[in-house]
């Protein structure tokens, strides 16, 4: 595939989920992972403090040399996807957009239920993009602002865990929905509880399943490699095994979190001398 990284960013432990599935279904190309685990959570935050930690976050990578940028956060895919867009000459990905048409081709009684942080559910984003596939849709949606904590302390599937997930979900279940869009990259983690809660007539439907294939359509667009755009050479340097011409994985951290080492092991075995501390600003 072509030269230069895929640069992913999230601010936390979230983001893991989307970058198994890029590594399962790209596995020729490297990857290069940032964390911003100083600054989480952001789905509590303005759209002014998000747009402006994702474009700091987007600066750090191509710094790195990245060919495409996959924003692996739904509060910052729903606030502040348009302003990276405009300010990049890179393929720009988020992670509502996919998510959003696979509930929509996915439900039956036409009636799809999101959950997510407090500001993607303010935003309307996924009701917005599901309904520009199918308009006749009805949309439930949910802030479900304590789950984030809950799977950054490794809290998959406690019984704390479980009795927020009822509060939260009772009301989404009670509604008939079919399809429920897990609408923060957090929110796989808990999965197993809240498909309890909802029950075995709802789909769940994972937005970062649904990456990987609209990166690939991404890809050819790309340049080589960012130094093709303003002459900067990408860092390439200290892969993992030399391996250039596998999947190689660079992993970075703004804080040190050992709930997102223990996460990073028990997803992707990464373990944590691969681990980089860095200051984004």
């Amino acid at each position: 595939m072509n030269e230069g990284a895929i640069g992913i960013f999230d601010s936390g432990v979230g983001g893991l989920t989307v970058l198994k599935q890029m590594l399962a279904h790209l596995p020729g190309e490297r990857m290069i992972y940032l964390g911003d685990t100083a600054r989480l959570p952001y789905g509590t935050k303005s759209r002014e403090t998000v747009v402006r930690y994702s474009l700091r976050n987007a600066e750090f990578l191509l710094e790195h040399g990245v060919k495409c940028l996959v924003v692996a956060c739904n509060t910052a895919s729903a606030l502040a996807l348009d302003a990276l867009a405009c300010r990049f000459p890179v393929p720009v990905v988020g992670v509502i957009a996919p998510g959003a048409a696979k509930a929509a081709l996915a439900t039956r009684r036409q009636r799809v239920g999101v959950i997510g942080t407090v500001a993607t559910v303010r935003s309307r984003a996924y009701e917005t993009a599901i309904r520009s596939v199918r308009g006749t849709i009805e949309v439930y949606s949910a802030a479900c602002p304590l789950f984030v904590p809950l799977a950054e302390e490794g809290w998959i599937e406690d019984d704390i865990t479980l009795g927020v997930a009822r509060r939260y979900l009772e009301p989404l279940a009670r509604s008939g929905v079919d399809v429920l869009v897990l609408g923060c990259t957090h929110y796989p983690l808990l999965k197993t509880v809240i498909a309890r809660v909802m029950g075995p007539n709802v789909l769940l439907v994972d937005s970062a399943e649904e990456v990987p294939a609209q990166v690939r359509r991404a890809l050819p667009e790309c340049p080589r490699s960012f130094d093709d755009v303003d002459g900067r050479q990408g860092d390439t340097a200290g892969l993992p095994g030399g391996r250039r011409d596998r999947t190689a994985l660079r992993v970075y951290l703004t804080d040190c979190s050992p709930h997102f080492l223990e996460l990073s092991r028990r997803i992707l075995e990464i373990p944590p001398e691969d681990v980089e501390y860095v200051d984004v600003g």
